[in-house]
């Protein structure tokens, strides 16, 4: 890297959000149940940035394929060349698309990881999970998973704590833990399993999303672009440490749809 380059882009992370290697193989394990079961499976990956869940369920299940879509052509053409990679750009499309009101689908395997919000209609008032879950109910094959990664409150958040997080944060824009599964239930689904980011994972990934700017900062300190890069990384690390840390959880609801 030179003086002249700008900082690199979440080259330290694998998943875009707090999920551990262990965890990410339990869950590609049950997702692939419903592949290994169809006739020729599918995923549909919503906001799937570079898709790393989705190669690794494409992996675990040689006949499937899958498309991934999200409005971010760098994180797109990242996974493009992580297919290319791992022999999986023939079985794998990433298109650069939004994914509300998507076309795609029903696909035997859904995956929402952090992607909700771009489910709902442009009007729609928070929260947002329900109008998501409905969504995903129609984009699921009978006898297939939905793999839903969706933020909730652990308590709800005083006002002094939402002042502390990003802008116009509001008490109502996540649910509870059991809310959120209950709303899943309404939706049409029976969740398989339930599970929530641990602090390791929540500090894994707030390291790893600011550690290529901070390195980058430290070397280029009066880069032209130094200035911006340091406000928006100590403004992250803020919100992070004083304003939804453990507050904000993460839930990996894997789901089963209703016959």
């Amino acid at each position: 890297m030179t003086s002249t380059d700008a900082p690199p882009r979440l080259t330290r992370l694998t998943f875009h959000g707090p999920l551990s290697e262990a965890r990410a193989t339990r869950i590609v394990a049950r997702a692939a149940e419903a592949l290994t079961a169809a006739d020729r499976p599918t995923v549909l990956d919503l906001g799937c940035g570079w898709g790393e869940l989705t190669l690794r369920l494409l992996e675990a299940a040689p006949s499937a394929t899958a498309v991934g879509v999200d409005l971010n052509e760098e994180d797109l053409e990242r996974g493009r060349v992580l297919a290319r990679a791992r022999g999986l750009a023939d079985r794998v499309e990433f298109a650069a698309e939004s994914a509300t009101d998507t076309a795609r689908g029903p696909a035997d395997v859904v995956l929402c990881l952090g992607s909700a919000h771009t489910l709902r209609p442009a009007d729609a008032a928070p929260p947002h999970t329900a109008d998501a879950l409905r969504a995903l109910r129609r984009l699921v094959r009978p006898g297939g998973r939905v793999v839903l990664g969706e933020g909730f409150w652990e308590r709800t958040p005083t006002a002094a704590e939402l002042a502390a997080m990003w802008p116009d944060a509001r008490a109502d824009e996540h649910l509870l833990l059991g809310d959120l599964t209950d709303a899943a239930v309404a939706a049409g689904f029976r969740p398989m399993w339930v599970e929530t980011a641990n602090a390791e994972e929540w500090e894994e990934f707030e390291s790893a999303y600011l550690a290529d700017t901070e390195v980058w900062l430290a070397a280029n300190a009066g880069h032209p672009l130094a200035a911006r890069a340091r406000e928006r990384a100590d403004r992250h690390r803020a919100t992070w440490l004083r304003g939804y840390r453990g507050l904000l959880g993460i839930a990996y609801l894997t789901l089963v749809p209703v016959d």
